[in-house]
């Protein structure tokens, strides 16, 4: 059902996400408390149904001072009108143009990593030697910010999205926990936009401060809260992403022999592994109104859990849903969000896993999965992907 490179854990959860599917698409936990929503239908709904299944979480997050000021510029947890006008502002700066214009630094950088990797032999740990740093260095070099301090951010990302589990962000002990890690990144890119402000230079930082709509400017605080959502969010997914396709690749050796003879399919690739192994588990969102998901009645105020991978197993919507096919047609996937609150940073991702992928096909006339023991994964519950993977390979 999940390929070789499943756990047999992550094999059962998705024989149990296809029971849930059949017989109670929409579940309340008593546990957590919160609805969850296993069918691709009711998932696309909670995500386009902005007005009735609202991205304002604040009030399942205790009222913890180092979150409330990371939250201000967090424009994905923001309702319309807010949620407009702060999207609005920051894609002035974090245009289409803007990330295209980052192909060549991001083929540099790629190949400077690989470099290295080859100086050292046939060996590669996909994940610590190029699926976290390629994301993070961009990611840093377009804030202007120094390359020595990569691991820290690094640090935080894992930290705040995947040490302290799935819903920490929602208890006072978890926040309480990576309450330094917030105070420590929001000083940190603070003092980085107030020198910016001070010394004007080239960069994102300095785009987002001159960016204005309608009269209206974003403040330190605004500016700080979107670059750690896209230091953060920005680095995890696009990881996720390329180990995920280097893992879906090696379980599939007739795609990797189609890729290299036409590279223009690669694209249609990176969407059949967001599909297959969605990066995110779980997305979440407040019903701000009573309401009906499939004939369960949901009240205002309750937590709405869609599994994301689940959604992109449902039959109704993919055909064969348990094939990896990169010729798959309309590959609606909901990884990356849908409607208004669709991930702005999406085409970031995409770009620099093309890349990526790219160069690992260009550069190596094989490559497979090395080593006796199953891959190991991050917590299932949160993030959907290897924290290790080791790879063995042959230069072409």
């Amino acid at each position: 059902m999940g390929g070789p490179h499943f756990s047999d854990e992550m094999q059962k959860t998705l024989a149990w996400y296809e029971r849930m599917r059949r017989d109670e698409p929409v579940s309340h936990d008593p546990t957590s408390g919160r609805w969850r929503v296993f069918r691709y239908a009711d998932g696309l709904k909670v995500m386009q149904d902005a007005e009735t299944f609202s991205n304002d979480m604040s009030e399942f997050m205790p009222p913890v001072e180092e979150l409330i000021a990371f939250q201000k510029g967090n424009f994905q947890n923001m309702d319309m009108p807010r949620h407009r006008e702060l999207r609005g502002l920051v894609s002035q700066a974090f245009t289409p143009r803007f990330v295209a214009g980052l192909e060549t630094r991001i083929r540099a950088v790629t190949r400077q990593l690989l470099d290295a990797v080859d100086a050292r032999g046939g060996t590669m740990d996909v994940v610590t030697d190029l699926a976290h740093p390629l994301p993070v260095t961009v990611i840093a070099e377009v804030m202007g910010l120094p390359r020595s301090d990569h691991e820290l951010f690094r640090s935080w990302a894992y930290a705040l999205l995947v040490d302290n589990g799935v819903d920490a962000i929602r208890s006072e002990a978890g926040v309480t926990a990576m309450a330094p890690y917030i105070r420590e990144m929001n000083d940190y890119l603070t003092r980085h936009v107030r020198w910016h402000r001070d010394e004007p230079r080239d960069g994102l930082i300095n785009d987002l401060i001159r960016a204005e709509l309608d009269g209206r400017r974003l403040d330190d605080v605004e500016i700080v809260g979107f670059l750690g959502l896209l230091l953060i969010a920005g680095f995890l997914t696009t990881s996720a992403l390329i180990g995920n396709a280097v893992l879906c690749f090696d379980e599939h050796a007739e795609v990797t022999a189609k890729l290299r003879e036409d590279p223009a399919l690669l694209p249609a690739a990176i969407e059949e592994v967001l599909r297959y192994r969605s990066p995110l588990i779980w997305l979440d969102r407040r019903v701000a109104v009573d309401t009906e998901l499939s004939g369960y009645r949901i009240s205002k105020g309750a937590l709405v859990s869609v599994a994301l991978v689940s959604a992109a197993r449902d039959g109704e919507a993919f055909a064969d849903p348990d094939t990896f096919d990169i010729g798959r047609r309309s590959n609606r996937h909901l990884s990356f969000g849908k409607g208004a609150h669709v991930c702005l940073g999406a085409p970031l991702a995409r770009l620099e896993a093309r890349v990526a992928l790219t160069e690992l096909l260009t550069r190596y006339e094989s490559f497979e999965v090395s080593g006796t023991e199953p891959v190991q994964f991050h917590d299932p519950e949160g993030l959907l992907a290897p924290s290790r993977l080791p790879l063995h390979m042959r230069t072409a």
